[in-house]
């Protein structure tokens, strides 16, 4: 499985680090200038002020209490940062060097587990595996997984170029739709293929279909994969196809932390779905790290949300942001400014 991952403040030592064949890319936050003043858009003009701040670099002392507070709340009694200061262009930020261990730690103990803050696996990637859209575990079952992707390859869609183009033309027929089709129907209904008496397939040493219509239907077992149980499947709770879980857990905290925002499914307005599908689209069609971005800007905007609920009063009601409000904006911000990095 190959993800894009934004990890901000993970501390734990390389060994505990995603291995390289699960991670592709690691987003870094280039912050600089922020003035709008090149900006075809209004907004970066009216709000030069209060985008200079969100893209200035946090200071060393919020630095520093950032991430003793990140080893309080993760409870890591038993390691200590060091820091180290980085120079360029006329500007010298501190960074976190290094993490050291202050006592002895046994053979297989946990030293620390932090939290991801925004991860997305790549467009692409969906046709070889069927992940939870939140952690990333392997879900469904070994049979699905293996039936799945034997059956996509059979239809001429892999992990390439090819089926790159084909999720830029056809966001509504993303590669992970397919999944909706064979999960949730019978090999008899013949939908999109599956099942019908006119599909053959087009190579000779190639797997006979109903063999792969009983893998993904759950009909065959392959020996041992009861040793390797997956997590059951549960769907967005907005309707769309495009992401999936392994828990309800999952499923909350995706909605809760960013895909409430950027749901296409069937209980988003029909204007704002429109405009989610072309960005994907445009993603898709060029760089989808891009999907990886919406995904901080949607985590940003829902934890001020957040923050602003708890801080209002029950009467208390206010559409626009004012400057009152800013401060919670810059809260809701911090853990994505402490991946700064100056170029």
């Amino acid at each position: 499985m190959r993800v894009y991952i934004l990890e901000l403040g993970m501390l734990a030592p390389k060994s505990l680090s995603p291995k390289p064949s699960t991670v592709c890319g690691v987003l870094s936050i280039s912050m600089e200038g922020g003035s709008g003043s090149s900006s075809p858009c209004p907004l970066d003009k009216k709000f030069s002020d209060q985008i200079a701040v969100l893209l200035s670099p946090p200071s060393p002392e919020s630095i520093k209490d950032y991430y003793d507070e990140l080893m309080k709340t993760r409870k890591c009694n038993d390691l200590k940062i060091n820091f180290s200061n980085s120079s360029g262009k006329g500007s010298v930020t501190m960074l976190p060097a290094a993490v050291y261990a202050i006592k002895e730690f046994e053979e297989g103990e946990l030293v620390l587990k932090d939290q991801i803050l925004v991860a997305a696996q790549h467009s692409s990637n969906k046709v070889d595996c069927l992940v939870c859209s939140y952690c990333f575990r392997f879900i469904g079952s070994i049979e699905l997984q293996i039936g799945r992707k034997l059956y996509l390859q059979e239809l001429g869609l892999s992990a390439n170029k090819e089926c790159k183009e084909s999720l830029s033309r056809f966001p509504e027929k993303a590669c992970t739709r397919v999944l909706d089709d064979i999960k949730t129907h019978s090999v008899s209904n013949g939908s999109h293929g599956i099942g019908s008496s006119t599909y053959t397939n087009s190579k000779d040493n190639s797997i006979p279909t109903e063999v792969l219509h009983s893998l993904i239907n759950g009909n065959m077992s392959l020996p041992y994969t009861n040793l390797f149980a997956l997590p059951s499947i549960f769907d967005c709770p907005g309707g769309c196809k495009e992401e999936h879980y392994c828990s309800e857990v999952c499923t909350d905290l995706d909605w809760e932390s960013f895909h409430s925002l950027l749901c296409t499914g069937r209980n988003t307005e029909p204007s704002k779905r429109d405009a989610i599908l072309k960005f994907i689209e445009h993603s898709n069609g060029t760089n989808d790290i891009f999907i990886l971005a919406a995904k901080v800007i949607s985590y940003t905007i829902l934890k001020f949300r957040k923050l602003k609920r708890l801080r209002l009063k029950d009467n208390e009601k206010r559409a626009k942001l004012d400057e009152t409000d800013f401060p919670l904006l810059l809260e809701a911000w911090k853990p994505v400014s402490m991946g700064f990095k100056k170029r």
